[in-house]
């Protein structure tokens, strides 16, 4: 198991945390040790929650130009055909994948090809599930056209927990299906969405891995 770059900061300060508390806790209570231990097994809890949180698990992707990997870890909460007005200005398939703070959170290109769209979008810190949480909230629009002219949007969204979106791309970059994207820190969503005519492979409720769940398959080029 390795941990992601984004989580050293977090890490680090977690444990300056930890030995701070532990310090005092010896310094003005030395004879309490049911206090001690009190602190001991909160100190734990709160490292091995970092630690989970920030974990990047190393795997094999296999790609599939026709299909669309899923871009997170996390369960699949919506799925329907949509008004998409930000970029494609039409209907399109949507799929959400919600990231609980216990997912891994590393995000990856659902597809291979050209980054022909991308934008930060500051905002709220609406619950991920929120049905406005996709429009109001902190998120990123990325927009990739693959070697068939087919193009997949997909949206990081902050949750109430996250405040911190990051991402590695920018327009006009060639990326591959499975690469790193971006990540979100402490809970999120993540939309995508597919060109109609799309065969959607997973159902309401199912639970995804990001990098290794295939989402759907593309309809044919036109």
């Amino acid at each position: 198991m390795t941990f992601h770059k984004e989580g050293y900061t977090s890490m680090a300060l977690c444990i300056l945390v930890i030995f701070i508390l532990n310090a005092l806790v010896h310094f003005y209570y030395p004879e309490s040790i049911y206090l001690k231990w009190i602190v001991y097994g909160i100190s734990a809890l709160l490292f091995i929650v970092i630690l989970q949180f920030f974990r990047s698990p190393r795997f094999a992707i296999n790609t599939h130009e026709t299909q669309v990997l899923c871009p997170a870890d996390g369960k699949v909460v919506v799925i329907e055909e949509v008004e998409e007005p930000e970029f494609f200005q039409d209907k399109r398939i949507q799929i959400s994948v919600f990231m609980s703070p216990i997912n891994v959170h590393v995000n990856r290109n659902p597809i291979s090809g050209i980054v022909k769209y991308f934008k930060y979008h500051p905002g709220k810190y609406l619950v991920a599930w929120h049905p406005k949480s996709s429009t109001d909230n902190e998120r990123t629009t990325i927009a990739i056209e693959n070697s068939a002219g087919l193009t997949v949007l997909f949206r990081q969204i902050a949750g109430a927990m996250a405040r911190r979106i990051v991402w590695y791309v920018k327009e006009g970059q060639e990326v591959e299906q499975g690469q790193q994207f971006g990540f979100i820190k402490f809970g999120s969503r993540v939309d995508i969405f597919l060109p109609l005519g799309s065969q959607v492979l997973v159902n309401l409720g199912d639970k995804v891995k990001g990098g290794r769940t295939m989402l759907a398959e593309l309809p044919e080029a036109v």
